[in-house]
């Protein structure tokens, strides 16, 4: 399955979602939290994903990111379709092509910077001293180096959602998606997050998915869609990037 995926070719976008829904419950209590999404994300753009609380936006996440399956439809990433795949498959792809920012951190307290962003690659087996290397790497690349040593409590709020940061972007993937990633922090603290996300998706041509409620935020996206009562009600370009 990853062979496939990395040797997928470019013409086709990375993601698409053909008429996904997703269902939960049954029955009377039966909640349909999207009703036929349709979108499709080409590789190395930056996108924002809005709406109100319930709107679906983070059910799609949840999707896209493997963390849930949907009820119908298609999930095609790099040409595969994810709603084929076992539970195993979707776990491979989450750690080899997805990483992952939430808006809490999630931080391990008591464990340094360094040791936080190894977590992923401890994971993969990989070596010790190759981890170390590429934690390091991953450090400096988010402006945290000589903080390799630093446990959460020491670093402010903005360091520790770059400690986050590094440690989803340490093993390399193709897509960041970030979940309220500045919903923490305060404003020039969140502009330094955005700053560096632009970057990364610049620079690294990671593609950026982003859910956010605050618009100045979704303003350093290429393009930003929104959803309403499970549906997609909007889906344009940003005109400050144009």
């Amino acid at each position: 399955m990853t062979e496939h995926l990395e040797s997928a070719g470019s013409t086709e976008p990375l993601i698409r979602l053909m008429g996904v829904t997703k269902t939960f419950g049954t029955g009377t209590a039966a909640f349909q939290a999207l009703r036929g999404i349709d979108f499709s994300i080409d590789e190395g753009e930056f996108v924002a994903i809005m709406g109100p609380s319930g709107s679906g936006k983070s059910t799609a996440m949840n999707i896209l990111g493997c963390l849930d399956t949907v009820s119908s439809g298609s999930y095609l990433f790099s040409g595969t379709h994810v709603e084929r795949l076992t539970r195993k498959q979707r776990a491979l792809l989450r750690r080899h092509f997805l990483g992952f920012v939430f808006q809490g951190f999630n931080l391990l307290g008591r464990t340094s910077a360094q040791e936080n962003v190894e977590l992923p690659l401890l994971y993969r087996g990989m070596p010790a001293v190759e981890r170390h290397t590429a934690a390091q790497a991953a450090l400096a690349a988010v402006g945290l180096k000589g903080w390799e040593k630093h446990v959460p409590s020491q670093l402010s709020g903005g360091q520790q959602q770059r400690v986050a940061i590094a440690r989803a972007i340490v093993t390399n993937p193709i897509v960041l998606l970030a979940d309220e990633p500045t919903g923490n922090l305060d404003t020039a603290t969140s502009r330094e997050i955005m700053d560096l996300l632009t970057t990364l998706n610049r620079d690294k041509g990671i593609t950026v998915l982003m859910v956010t409620h605050e618009p100045d935020m979704a303003r350093y996206a290429g393009r930003v869609i929104r959803f309403v009562d499970g549906k997609v009600s909007m889906d344009q370009r940003n005109e400050e990037h144009a």
